[in-house]
């Protein structure tokens, strides 16, 4: 972090001592000028009152002058705005610091954060106002950022075992070819391949996921009506090979993001759906639609009953289903992970539900495209 070049100056408690002060001396000032004006100003240089003398007339009485009444009023009225000056100090000094404390807490939380603990929160007490709104916001970003840091770090450590199985399996194969120079190396050159095949999905996988996050795309007209058909023809074969038949529906939807990457979200929820199904006799439904102000893209799949707590998880990176065993088409643990990421760049949300008769539901939703899009 750069150091603060900036020069330190009052504190914020102290500008509003002196500000708190300065408002009492202004009133005290107006009130003296109010009394000034109105009161001293007109006060008449003699006044005359009947004295009961046979004549009648009556005679003057000496009153103090302005100038006097001056001279008599100016010390009191120093002394009362010396006193408002103390009382300003003294009290907008405490009023301060009762009313910054839960800024002081807030700088707190601030500086704990900064120093990599995000586990602390302010929970300020008292009713609602801008101080504890501000707190409550904190909190709620401070939550966030630690549950982003463990995702990350459970990411972290799940790509780095995944990504050390095929390099130790690598460097198992190679160390028995050397120790065996009369092996078949046919059979361990296609283990190999198969072995670096799968670290480079893997990679590329991950790859994807970043660019998903960091939403380093072009946004445009995509209709994912079209998109599902594409997909669905593109992994026909698979889904004959493994006896799965895909139902196809739906009306058009029109959103606006990357083409290249909602296809890949359609291609991840349909290949899901084939290898996570039962081996004969077993279906997959896709179907778009329109409502209000968003589009939906479903997937659907027989298969096993999943119980609420698995599904949950589904999403979580590397995360397999029901087994997690290894196929030639199982994948790398990324599909829903990726998805959920293409969803998010594209500001939707991502919907899994186990189905009552086995195999789960996933709901896309994402913005629809306004009228005027090209």
């Amino acid at each position: 972090m750069m150091p603060d070049a900036r020069k330190p100056g009052p504190s914020v408690r102290l500008k509003f001592a002196l500000s708190y002060a300065a408002v009492i001396l202004l009133t005290g000032l107006l009130l003296l000028a109010v009394v000034w004006l109105f009161l001293l100003r007109y006060v008449p240089e003699q006044i005359y009152i009947p004295t009961g003398e046979p004549d009648g007339g009556p005679s003057p009485v000496f009153v103090p002058n302005q100038s006097d009444l001056a001279r008599a009023f100016a010390p009191p009225a120093a002394a009362v705005m010396g006193a408002l000056l103390i009382i300003g100090l003294v009290g907008g000094w405490f009023l301060a610091g009762s009313m910054l404390a839960p800024l002081r807490r807030i700088t707190d939380a601030t500086r704990l954060a900064a120093g990599a603990s995000l586990s602390h929160r302010i929970h300020l007490e008292g009713r609602r106002d801008e101080f504890r709104e501000l707190a409550d916001s904190f909190d709620t970003m401070l939550a966030r950022l630690e549950a982003h840091n463990a995702e990350q770090q459970r990411f972290a450590a799940n790509a780095s075992h995944e990504l050390r199985t095929p390099l130790a399996i690598t460097q198992t194969l190679l160390d028995v070819a050397r120790d065996d120079p009369d092996r078949d190396n046919g059979e361990l050159v296609e283990r190999l391949r198969v072995v670096n095949g799968r670290a480079i999905e893997l990679t590329e996988a991950l790859l994807l996921l970043s660019r998903a996050d960091q939403r380093s795309f072009t946004r445009r007209p995509v209709d994912l009506s079209l998109i599902a058909e594409e997909a669905t023809e593109t992994l026909l074969p698979l889904a004959e090979k493994r006896g799965v038949t895909i139902e196809t529906s739906g009306e058009v939807a029109v959103t606006i993001g990357s083409y290249a990457l909602l296809l890949q979200l359609t291609t991840n929820l349909v290949h899901n759906a084939i290898v996570h199904n039962v081996r004969e006799g077993g279906t997959v439904r896709v179907s778009t639609g329109a409502r209000g102000f968003a589009v939906e893209l479903t997937v659907e799949n027989s298969g096993e009953r999943l119980p609420p707590d698995l599904v949950s998880t589904l999403i979580e990176p590397f995360q397999r289903g029901t087994d997690r065993i290894r196929s030639d088409h199982a994948g790398v643990g990324l599909g829903l992970a990726i998805v959920k990421s293409i969803a998010q760049a594209h500001d939707g949300t991502l919907e899994l539900t186990a189905r009552e008769a086995g195999g789960l539901r996933v709901t896309v939703r994402l913005p629809v495209a306004p009228p005027d899009a090209n």
